[in-house]
């Protein structure tokens, strides 16, 4: 019973990461004969869980959503991880998340076994998320946005913009980040040919495509960094601009989400842009420059005075010996 127990727990989870299985894909999966298949999708179907079943050389099995909630099966590290995420939700700005997480958390719990809550417990004690202030989000938007996210579905949505310009966006979502006390969607835009970050806050009339896409490599080592770059490129109190001895692609490829903006002189000459709240971290993005690249600064007499005062602090603090203690 154990082994059954477990075959249609991995059955549900393969249903649930993608959108259709052909069955002979999920029977060598699953190390079982199809005849074994349908018996377990049969078993799903009677626990309440609506398993679609279409013929042909383009059919297969795929989980649909139903009108009840059937029993949920977990594996421990799920059951443990969905614990702690309900704890980190509580805190993250989302409508009424205080009450509905909290609530949801304690149902949840009740059913853990003892040492599955003694995990939970120590684990959560090592996760201190921030509250953002931030305008909250709809629960049931962010859901569905995470759902696209991880069924690669094109989605639909309208955006209001900072300045208060309005679109109707097509995009292919990739990832939701918590940032800057608010929920950015990192995402392809169809329209833009390029990627973009949306502010969740800022989304209404959601509408799911059913069109799927194949995933894009996304321009920086993960989508936190890929926020954190648009985020720094919009707040920005100083501006100034470097021209490299570098080709853009080179830039670009350097640089990553950071070389947002930079433009080519010339096939081997590029333009970067760099901005920030003060003139420490605009000189902090000089520092990322390689050391056998030729640059000049262009900007406000007040930031090039400030360079050079900055690079003649650095070489007398280099050539001064450190004192020992």
């Amino acid at each position: 019973m154990a082994e059954k127990t477990s075959r249609v727990l991995a059955l549900l989870t393969l249903l649930q990461t993608h959108r259709q299985w052909p069955g002979p894909e999920l029977a060598e999966r699953l190390e079982v004969t199809e005849r074994t298949l349908r018996r377990d999708i049969e078993r799903l179907r009677e626990l309440g869980y609506r398993v679609e079943a279409t013929r042909g050389a383009a059919g297969g099995y795929r989980l649909e959503a139903g009108s009840a909630m059937p029993p949920l099966l977990f594996t421990d590290d799920e059951a443990v991880t969905m614990a702690i995420g309900l704890r980190v939700a509580a805190t993250q700005g989302l409508v009424d998340g205080a009450h509905t997480t909290l609530s949801a958390l304690a149902k949840f719990e009740q059913v853990l076994p003892s040492a599955l809550r003694q995990r939970v417990n120590a684990l959560a004690g090592f996760v201190q998320p921030t509250t953002p202030r931030g305008t909250p989000v709809s629960q049931e938007l962010l859901g569905q946005l995470a759902l696209a996210c991880r069924d690669r579905e094109r989605i639909r949505f309208h955006y209001t913009a900072a300045g208060g310009t309005e679109s109707d966006r097509v995009v292919e979502p990739n990832t939701l980040v918590a940032a800057e006390r608010n929920w950015f969607l990192v995402c392809w835009d169809l329209q833009r040919a390029d990627w973009r970050t949306f502010r969740v806050d800022r989304m209404a009339r959601f509408f799911g495509t059913r069109v799927h896409f194949s995933s894009r490599e996304l321009p920086a080592a993960d989508a936190a960094e890929f926020v954190q770059a648009a985020v720094s490129s919009v707040r920005q109190r100083h501006a100034a601009s470097v021209t490299l001895d570098m080709p853009l692609d080179a830039v670009q490829a350097y640089f990553g989400p950071w070389a947002r903006g930079a433009t080519a002189l010339s096939d081997r000459r590029t333009e970067w842009p760099i901005g920030g709240d003060s003139y420490e971290v605009m000189m902090s993005a000089l520092l990322w420059i390689p050391a056998d690249v030729a640059y000049t600064i262009s900007g406000s007499d007040e930031f090039l005075a400030f360079v050079r005062t900055a690079n003649e602090q650095l070489a007398r603090a280099a050539e001064r010996p450190l004192v020992q203690g």
